[in-house]
């Protein structure tokens, strides 16, 4: 396996894969800034010249430098075979590369595979009510970076 860096090749073939990947309709999530503007940071993987993962994410200034996971996509046939793992430990050392602090995620209570993928790296989970509007409960997930890490 190996990580490189999104390319917009790469970018228009997670828009046309990304539903199929996540079994719904969840294309609007992977929109044009995570390439255009906030591409410095998202990686794929792929495996013999076919990407088999993706994650969409970038830094973020506020309250402190934080290395923010947006979506991650797995190929159907490749999960369970640390292609997720691949693409956070990656994205990790850039984080701390780019002096971050900590690291961010955010999910639905419903979402068991991202619960259960975070909490096996080592990430806190706490549940905030209204994170996301009114009566929009989400899981936060946080990783220091810092010293204290």
């Amino acid at each position: 396996m190996q990580t490189r860096e999104i390319t917009k090749a790469y970018f228009d073939e997670i828009v046309e894969v990304i539903d199929r990947w996540w079994g719904g309709p969840i294309g609007t999530f992977a929109h044009p800034i995570f390439f255009y503007e906030l591409g410095d940071h998202a990686l794929i993987v792929e495996e013999d010249n076919k990407m088999i993962g993706f994650l969409l994410g970038f830094i973020a200034h506020r309250p402190v430098r934080t290395g923010y996971v947006h979506l991650v996509g797995i190929h159907p046939d490749y999960r369970r075979r640390g292609v997720g793992r691949v693409l956070y430990a990656e994205f990790t050392e850039r984080c701390r590369r780019a002096e971050c602090e900590r690291m961010k995620a955010i999910t639905t209570l419903g979402n068991e595979g991202s619960i259960r993928f975070h909490e096996a790296v080592g990430w806190e989970t706490e549940a905030i009510d209204d994170y996301a509007g009114r009566d929009r409960k989400r899981l936060v997930f946080t990783k220091v970076l810092g010293p204290s890490a």
